[in-house]
């Protein structure tokens, strides 16, 4: 499951939402022109935390003629997996928050075109797991023993909003900028920031091959 493509029309669009506006930079100013896209690309900036998302991807759908939208969720996570490094990929096999969990759509194919688009950096595939507030110390180990690979604080919302406006094609793509071994002080004053944001203005390209394959009919 969620390896499928999706049901997206033709000229189905693509919503990508994010929770910061240095995400949302990254993603507008990186690697891939929207001439490249199969179809209409809008970069969301949601603000922080699931509320914030929930409540700006219900409005961005509702205002959607094109019921068949695709989304997506990007932007900073923090890794749980010892051995993650700032920089690493997270590609979101489900989504989980408060016992509830969404499957999203073709993680396989996605993964290997962040291989290609990002090559160097590792792809890890997984559960990524919700949480309000950001996860520090035992919170992580906790965490990390219900066997999700990363946390963030808005891809759980954003993708059941998205399904609540209606069925659709979702996924969620994370780069670690957090991890056990390199807990982050402060965005884009250290060493590991910066490679994450290297990394995030990357992705595009993938981003818009994964929902080129959603388009393609049905074998």
């Amino acid at each position: 499951m969620g390896d499928g493509p999706g049901t997206a029309g033709p000229a189905a669009p693509l919503l990508i939402a994010c929770a910061l506006g240095i995400e949302q930079f990254a993603l507008r100013s990186g690697r891939g022109r929207a001439g490249d896209a199969p179809g209409p690309v809008t970069v969301l900036r949601t603000g922080m935390g699931p509320k914030a998302a929930e409540a700006a991807v219900s409005r961005a759908l509702g205002q959607d003629r094109a019921p068949g939208t695709a989304v997506l969720a990007s932007g900073f996570c923090a890794g749980l997996s010892p051995g993650m490094h700032p920089g690493d990929l997270v590609v979101a096999a489900e989504t989980r928050e408060s016992g509830d969990s969404t499957v999203c759509t073709g993680t396989g194919l996605l993964a290997e075109a962040l291989a290609s688009a990002v090559p160097g950096r590792t792809v890890h595939t997984g559960p990524l797991t919700g949480s309000a507030h950001v996860v520090r110390g035992h919170e992580r180990a906790e965490l990390r023993a219900t066997g999700a690979i990363a946390v963030d604080m808005e891809s759980a919302a954003t993708l059941r909003a998205a399904l609540r406006s209606g069925p659709r094609p979702v996924a969620a793509v994370r780069v670690v900028v957090d991890a056990p071994e390199h807990e982050l002080v402060r965005i884009g004053t250290i060493r590991g920031g910066i490679s994450a944001f290297r990394v995030l203005r990357a992705v595009l390209p993938a981003f818009y091959e994964w929902h080129r394959s959603l388009l393609l009919p049905r074998r």
